[in-house]
């Protein structure tokens, strides 16, 4: 017998339907022999409506206040499953994040789990139950509701899997695994088998919107097993993402991840002294922008071009700092643009593997693509190029690397 959790996203539980077609894959899932934890969502949209109506009385409503109502849209989603799951002669039993007690620390809106008091679970389980309980909820120390912030409820069913040694956490979204690349740029981007928590962490800080960051941190430092799967195909294997294992045969690349969302500022002709970079990004810090991509170009005349890279949602107001900057040091110019895209190759093949960078930037090259920024870390590269090259820089990488074939093949 093996103890699994599955998690049903919004869309997973949009429906009187969907909760029912849910309630079906779970109860068959206990009548194969597992003990089965599921956590749910909020019905989708139900998070968004009940914002709204806080909004409505408040512009900024109260955090605290704000955690009680958000609260509300799981609970209905555990108490309909339950429902559904008793119809079918399924014995079960909802619980909110409260009352399996997932303590957390008090950070309204964004709180993180610090505890999970299994034995309540267990016990129902031990009863033939199917325990269903609330996710993106917990309470802290003293008692008041908390959530977890946007796409908490992954967090939740990793959290609860590893409190309770659970064999596998399966993830059941509207895609049946993690592929290749995005398949709406390439048809011919493959389901992968499985992957490591190390490429999904890329894959997902990368733009990739399978699964959230933090419950795939939370499934690495725990050592749990994670499953993708579909909630609307049967059968399938989807994709495990698990720990590197020795003697595994690993492809180079494991997937392609292409990131629209990124602008480009450059400060030309810096006078080339210490603390410089700390002069141009310290006010960027200290306006709460992230930077991601860094690249400095020293010229013979004593001076510095400096170009970094912010979400594209913080350009102008980056642009503004910059330019005051500037003034500030006597730099020749500022640029910027936000007509680009950073396209990454990540894979732990590349650890072993000579020749990937030089691979990818010959195959950008023979498409005429020019590459304007490079970044690299151990299991990753990463490149901006123009805007209107993404689909094109995409599919020829895939190619080139030969995503489209399984490993072996």
């Amino acid at each position: 017998m093996a103890m699994i959790v599955h998690k049903y996203g919004g869309t997973s539980v949009g429906s009187v339907d969907r909760i029912q077609n849910v309630a079906r894959k779970v109860k068959a899932a206990r009548d194969a022999g597992n003990q089965i934890v599921v956590v749910v969502s909020a019905m989708s949209g139900e998070t968004n409506r009940l914002i709204d109506l806080a909004k409505a009385i408040q512009e900024r409503p109260s955090p605290r206040e704000l955690d009680v109502i958000l609260a509300t849209g799981e609970q209905v989603t555990i108490a309909l499953l339950s429902m559904a799951l008793e119809k079918l002669g399924c014995p079960a039993r909802s619980y909110t994040g409260q009352q399996v007690h997932v303590l957390t620390d008090s950070a309204h809106n964004k709180a993180r789990i610090r505890d999970i008091e299994g034995e309540r679970i267990r016990a129902d389980l031990d009863a033939g139950r199917v325990v269903v309980v609330a996710g993106f909820q917990g309470v802290d120390e003293h008692g008041n509701i908390t959530t977890l912030g946007r796409g908490g409820s992954d967090t939740s069913a990793v959290a609860i899997a590893a409190a309770l040694k659970v064999d596998e956490c399966q993830i059941y979204t509207d895609v049946d695994g993690v592929y290749t690349t995005d398949p709406r740029i390439e048809p011919k981007a493959r389901r992968l088998d499985r992957i490591t928590f190390e490429e999904m962490l890329e894959l997902a800080s990368l733009g990739s919107k399978v699964l959230q960051i933090r419950s795939v941190e939370f499934a690495g430092k725990y050592h749990v097993p994670l499953r993708v799967l579909s909630s609307f195909e049967e059968g399938g294997e989807g994709t495990l993402i698990t720990l590197e294992e020795e003697g595994m045969e690993e492809p180079l690349i494991s997937g392609i991840a292409a990131q629209q969302d990124e602008a480009k500022l450059t400060i030309l002709g810096v006078p080339d002294k210490p603390g410089v970079a700390h002069h141009i990004l310290g006010p960027i810090a200290e306006a709460n922008i992230e930077v991601d991509m860094i690249v400095q170009n020293v010229a013979e005349d004593a001076t510095t071009d400096f170009t970094f890279t912010v979400h594209r949602n913080d350009y102008e107001r980056a642009l503004e700092i910059l330019r005051a900057t500037a003034e500030e040091l006597g730099a020749r110019e500022v640029a910027g643009a936000d007509d680009i895209v950073k396209v990454s190759l990540v894979g732990i093949g590349m650890r072993s593997h000579a020749g990937i960078a030089a691979t990818m930037f010959a195959t950008l090259a023979k498409e005429g693509i020019n590459i304007q920024m490079i970044s690299t870390s151990e299991i990753k590269i990463s490149v901006v190029v123009g805007e209107k090259y993404k689909e094109l820089a995409v599919r020829s990488l895939h190619e080139a690397f030969e995503l489209d074939k399984a490993p072996g093949h």
